[in-house]
């Protein structure tokens, strides 16, 4: 019985020219896939696999083509297909190349040097913008300086206010704890040697030297610096500092200047009143469990201390003031406009500060250590 088939049906059959060369033609796609596969299953073996007869073809009988040709063990060349079909042909094969494996990791100690060095690198790049923003913004405080005009009073208080008196509680609740503290493990210690009386000079040089202006600096990196970066970063999001610009004003002039002056006239007054609630709490631990009285207690502070200790501690501050002020500002500068830079450059402003404060505190330790002051 004769079998009649449609010229859209795919088949697979020996060229009547030559019996090694197949030959398909009909439609090669999806629709055709279940007979593609017939087809394939039972092809004979070939030297040559002759598409140009293909009427249609789509990803899936170039698929079953590219699959014959591999089981026939046929080179590339031998599978003849119009131009047009050609290039949907190679576009599947490339699909079907295996991926490269991926190169294998890196040994610890390679990307452990590789975080280092980005880490050095993004330190160099901090510090230079840091270094560009100082040499801008003392420009413009000089600037202000010999133009009295420029001063912006209103801001000047309003940050004074902010930065410095609304600080003052937590400055000296906190600082009068610490000096008690500080005299508590000084007493626990010093009595082993029946020396608690030293407990006043431990107390005096800690905080005139040391602890005060110290206690008030990362109070104010914590407070103040991150206080900066939010304003100014809430103000360049909201596209507030181009409509500066736009309106010919200088941001440093208007924002930064303001705030540090403020801080350069507070930190030392904090630092002070700092070093006074740490001597309180020094003089309440010894009053109440060494029984030192107020009059022994400030009569040991004026003749076995010297000022210069008190003065080396508050030289400290106007340096501190201008380090957290700076960075607060310039953090607040390199936000990209969104919430989470927003939060992100406060973060970063915040131990930025802190840490570059201990830092500074430390060299001006072993400064002064070594010029025996």
């Amino acid at each position: 019985m004769a079998i009649w088939l449609t010229s859209t049906e795919p088949h697979l059959l020996p060229d009547p020219q030559d019996a090694m060369r197949l030959q398909a033609t009909g439609d090669w796609t999806f629709q055709q896939a279940v007979r593609l596969l017939a087809l394939s299953a039972a092809a004979p073996s070939a030297a040559a696999l002759d598409a140009g007869g293909i009427s249609r073809l789509d990803a899936t009988g170039a698929r079953l083509l590219i699959a014959l040709r591999e089981r026939l063990g046929l080179p590339d060349p031998a599978l003849a297909a119009k131009p047009e079909h050609r290039t949907l042909i190679d576009a599947v094969a490339a699909s079907m190349a295996p991926l490269p494996s991926p190169p294998a990791p890196p040994a610890a100690w390679l990307r452990g040097l590789e975080a280092t060095g980005r880490w050095v690198v993004n330190a160099y790049r901090n510090v230079l913008v840091f270094l560009a923003f100082l040499g801008q913004t003392l420009l413009s405080l000089l600037e202000s300086l010999v133009n009295p005009r420029h001063w912006r009073v209103t801001s000047i208080v309003f940050h004074m206010q902010a930065v410095g008196l609304n600080a003052v509680p937590l400055v000296m609740l906190l600082s009068f704890m610490i000096g008690a503290v500080v005299a508590f493990l000084g007493a626990t210690v010093l009595a082993d040697f029946g020396a608690e009386l030293w407990v006043v000079e431990l107390v005096g040089v800690a905080f005139f030297r040391e602890l005060g202006v110290l206690l008030t600096a990362i109070l104010l990196a914590g407070r103040t610096a991150s206080a900066f970066t939010a304003q100014i970063g809430s103000m360049k999001s909201g596209e507030e500092l181009d409509a500066i610009r736009t309106m010919g004003l200088d941001p440093i002039e208007l924002l930064v200047l303001p705030r540090l002056k403020a801080l350069l006239v507070t930190m030392p007054l904090l630092t002070f009143l700092a070093t006074m609630a740490g001597l309180l709490g020094g003089l309440a631990v010894c009053h109440f469990s060494l029984h030192i009285s107020p009059e022994m207690f400030f009569d040991r502070l004026n003749t076995e201390l010297s000022p210069r200790h008190f003065w080396l501690g508050l030289s400290k501050a106007p340096l501190f003031a201008l380090v957290i002020g700076l960075i607060g500002c310039l953090e607040g500068f390199k936000v990209r406009g969104t919430a989470q830079s927003v939060g992100e450059h406060t973060t970063s402003s915040v131990v930025q500060a802190i840490s570059i404060v201990i830092l500074l505190d430390a060299f001006a330790a072993l400064f002064f250590m070594e010029l025996d002051l």
